[in-house]
């Protein structure tokens, strides 16, 4: 299971191991990170697991679908590294993730 590094908008980190084949939001849920509000319950249809990947990793991982990026327009505060959690698959090559979490989720 790889380390993943949450950090809140307050600073707050949560290092957890996170298994591979789910997915970040997924990971934040099962350590209660209340910063993920997951309300859709991964289905990628309400954009409360926004985050935003660590710039080292985001060409390290798959890029956001059609579908993930008309979500993204609906965010709080995105910016050019925002992400929905659920839409990112956890793997081994992902050991020493960081992603941010937004002060508040829409």
């Amino acid at each position: 299971m790889p380390l993943i590094t949450y950090i809140e908008a307050d600073g707050t980190e949560h290092k957890v191991d996170v298994a591979t084949d789910t997915t970040l939001m997924q990971g934040a849920v099962n350590h209660m990170i209340d910063a993920i509000a997951a309300e859709c319950g991964g289905a990628g249809t309400c954009a409360t697991c926004h985050c935003y990947v660590d710039e080292n990793w985001r060409e390290k991982i798959t890029a956001p679908s059609d579908m993930e990026a008309q979500m993204l327009e609906l965010v709080m505060e995105p910016r050019d590294n925002s992400r929905l959690s659920c839409q990112i698959k956890v793997d081994a090559d992902m050991e020493g993730m960081v992603v941010r979490l937004p002060e508040a989720q829409y």
